[in-house]
This record gives structure tokens, sequence and C-alpha cells, in this order.
């Protein structure tokens, strides 16, 4: 699932192709679960406009538009937002990719998983939100619209300090990880960050997030702070569907310390990485460096 660090690069690097672009044409697949506003509402409510400025809360992209009006999206687990000309086998169905020549995977072409494309009145590359699984979700929100899916977020995690997480962690018995994974506390950090994180600071996933001191707090914002920054200049983690919007692969998957490395040496100390399921969640951690 796209965490903060690859909606934060999808931001930049799409941010440019958006904004000041007049909207001339929306494509979009049937009704589903993906569109929290009906693809007619916004067939007809895009075109015309522009996007003024592209935002990011957490895990969520937010494009301010032209008449105050917002276009929320969220990247779910495999969604993919790109631009014409993007070249990836990640943004190929497994029959394409059998199918097609390797001249014809260069050029994507969209499928029945491209469910919005945004064309623009100047020309130029059109615009894709691709999702094999549809758990990604796009809503219009009006200026002021109120919106239970970012309203209640916690504090950015890359804005988050060790204080807040100290206070708001007294009396929890919930396992840190668990812990950070709570959007409502802070927000952008998934499986893969959370697990980074807690290798920086030293501190097993394992622990309950009440009994850790401010010290500690200080030393896992700064785990996450470090990951997250680090994943954004490498391009995000390529790990399974997420490619950046010209269909480049991330590379922070590449230094990865301890998340999906079960069984591997640690590539501080060798120990053997271990895994722990927490709340339905796999944990990676080391158990000789992590305590």
């Amino acid at each position: 699932m796209p965490e903060l660090p690859e909606v934060e690069v999808t931001r930049r690097r799409i941010e440019p192709l958006l904004v000041g672009r007049r909207i001339s044409r929306v494509r979009t697949t049937g009704a589903s679960y993906l569109f929290l506003t009906p693809p007619r509402t916004l067939q007809r409510t895009l075109r015309g406009r522009s996007v003024s400025q592209l935002g990011r809360r957490g895990k969520y992209l937010i494009a301010h538009l032209d008449d105050g009006r917002r276009l929320l999206v969220h990247l779910g687990m495999t969604g993919q937002l790109f631009a014409d000309g993007a070249a990836s086998l990640r943004l190929l169905s497994a029959t394409a990719r059998a199918s097609l020549s390797p001249e014809e995977q260069r050029a994507f072409q969209p499928d029945r998983h491209t469910h919005l494309q945004l064309e623009f009145a100047a020309g130029g590359p059109r615009v894709f939100l691709r999702d094999v699984r549809k758990f990604g979700k796009v809503k219009l929100l009006g200026a002021d619209e109120a919106c239970d899916r970012i309203d209640p977020l916690g504090v950015d995690a890359l804005e988050v300090d060790g204080a807040h997480l100290h206070a708001a962690s007294r009396g929890r018995k919930v396992a840190v990880k668990s812990f950070l994974l709570d959007q409502r506390i802070v927000a952008g950090v998934g499986n893969i960050y959370a697990d980074e994180a807690l290798f920086h600071a030293g501190v097993r996933p394992t622990r309950r997030a009440g009994r850790l001191s401010r010290a500690s707090w200080d030393a896992v914002v700064a785990g996450v702070q470090h990951s997250m920054r680090r994943a954004i200049a490498t391009g995000g983690s390529s790990i399974s569907d997420y490619v950046a919007p010209d269909g480049s692969d991330g590379r922070y998957q590449d230094e990865r310390r301890v998340y999906a490395r079960t069984g591997e040496p640690c590539r501080s100390c060798g120990a053997v990485i271990r895994r722990r399921v927490l709340g339905q969640r796999a944990a990676h951690y080391c158990p000789r460096c992590q305590s």
C-alpha cells in the first residue's frame, strides 16, 4: 500500500502536470466502491475546471480546484496515478504482460483498471488513475465541506514530534507498532515505515506504547522521519504495484533494514530478522538491535 513517502513523491511529480491546466474531458469506468462521488457527477463537475494547488494530508492527495472545491484521491492498496508516456510492467495486467511484445509493453494504453482519465484543453499529457483492486477512493468535496476521511486524521508524520506521541500514548496498552498505524494519532505511517522507524529507534514493535519514555518516543519520531525522508529522496518503495507518475520504480526497497526480510541477516548485527503478527499486521524486527 502506498504510504506517505509514495504519496508525496506522486504529489511532487504529478503536480506540474495538473496545476494550471484546464480539464476538457473526464473519462471514467462505471460506478464502484472506488467512486465516493458518482462518476457522472465527476464528469460533469470537473469539466472546465483547473487545479490551482495539489496538496497532501497523510496518505491522501487533495487537488484544490479553481472554483473552491476539492478532489480527494486515495491510492488504496494498488492505486497508480501517472501520465501519458509512463512505461512500466507494473502498469500492465498479467495478461497484457504475457500477450504483448516488449515494444508494445512500453506504451501504456488505458485498460479496464484505468478508472479515471483527465484530458486538458491545451493538449499535452493525459493523467490517469489506475487501480486493479479498487480499494482507492475518489471524492469531490465542497470548499468548506466536512470529510470523515481527512478531518479525523492526526498530525502528519513529517510534522509530528516526540512530545505529542508521548502524551497521546499515556495509558495505552496497545503495541507501539499498532499505535503508529493509527491514522487518528499520526497520519501517513503504514507497515513499511513503522517497521523501519522502530528499527532505527531500537524499539521492538511489540512493546506497549504507554510504557515508552519521552526519549524513546523522540527516537521513534526520528526513525519515522529519517526513513520517510530517505524514501522520498529515493522515489518511494516499489515492492508491489507502486510506480512514480513517470513510470519509474522507487529505490527505497533496496535500503530496507527489516520490513519483509524475515529470515535474512540483520544488516547491522547479523542476527536473523524475525516476524510477528500484531493486530492482523505483520511486524518485522531484529531481536538484537531492538529491545
